[in-house]
């Protein structure tokens, strides 16, 4: 019983159980939602990972690559590539040199320790040139691609990951389609 108020029927005893009732009740769900947005917020820790993925002849070689993390099993991979090359035909030199852009998106599932497999699906855009030299030829363009994406990647305590990638690619303008199978060797840091 509270000290002042008499239990049979006084509407002041009532009223103040049942104030007491809403603010335990309001501190209550307060604290489930605090502790609830502290383990979302802890599971999408973002993690960045920058270095080099050696791909195939549809990947334009060497790329740049930069992982953003998402959450705990989600990740965004950007590359960045290059490929100038030059061929002899007809005793005339054709050189060719593009740049592409790639963007995907990764779900990953872990093995064991250190190593995980990841899938998902992508794009990518970008442009090239084709100069024929000792003539007068000169084409260019913009090329578009789908693309898909499965690998496994190890990472080592230190930060490095190593992953191997295949990346299907399916040509949409300009583009032909093929598989881009690719090595890199990255850099995590937070």
């Amino acid at each position: 019983m509270i000290p002042g108020y008499r239990r049979d029927g006084d509407y002041k005893y009532r009223r103040l159980k049942q104030h007491n009732y809403i603010l335990v009740k309001r501190i209550y769900i307060s604290l489930t939602l605090i502790i609830l947005l502290v383990k979302l917020t802890a599971a999408q820790i973002t993690e960045h990972a920058l270095g080099i993925r050696f791909g195939s002849v549809y990947g334009l070689g060497t790329e740049i690559s930069y992982q953003q993390g998402l959450t705990s099993n989600h990740r965004l991979e950007l590359d960045l590539g290059y490929s100038s090359d030059y061929e002899y035909m007809n005793d005339f030199r054709h050189n060719y040199n593009s740049w592409t852009f790639s963007g995907l998106y990764h779900w990953i599932k872990p093995i064991s320790n250190g190593l995980s497999w990841y899938y998902g699906p992508g794009g990518k855009v970008g442009i090239w040139s084709n100069n024929l030299i000792y003539g007068s030829r000169y084409d260019n363009g913009l090329f578009l691609s789908a693309a898909g994406d499965v690998g496994m990647e190890y990472s080592f305590p230190s930060g490095i990951q190593l992953a191997l990638d295949a990346r299907p690619e399916l040509g949409l303008i300009n583009h032909g389609s093929g598989l881009n199978i690719g090595f890199a060797v990255r850099y995590q840091f937070k």
